[in-house]
């Protein structure tokens, strides 16, 4: 018997959940670190805190995309938690509010 690679996503480790935090105006250097970081990790529930972001702009909206998809290549649950009316908005505003999850 052989056991292929299953379909569908990668099974994800629950018990390591990889903690991140943005707290004021993204950088995109600290954008990429963050990048970097998941891109190594193996698979997990990230959750990511960004109640420190305001005001809210279009970088922190370009940001969470950034980490979004680069959680989600790599297999991670990224979660994102304590986000402010503000940048509810604004991220309905932009029609990423679906994509990203319940921010």
């Amino acid at each position: 018997m052989s056991y292929g690679r299953r379909a569908g996503l990668p099974v994800v480790d629950t018990s390591r959940a990889l903690e991140l935090r943005l707290s004021g105006p993204p950088a995109p250097d600290d954008v990429g670190r963050l990048c970097a970081l998941l891109d190594a990790a193996e698979p997990t529930v990230v959750v990511c805190e960004i109640g420190g972001l305001a005001p809210p702009g279009l970088a922190a909206v370009d940001a969470l995309a950034r980490l979004k998809l680069v959680a989600r290549r790599r297999g991670h649950d990224l979660r994102f938690e304590g986000a402010g009316p503000e940048l509810r908005a604004l991220l309905l505003l932009t029609g990423l509010a679906g994509p990203l999850g319940d921010v």
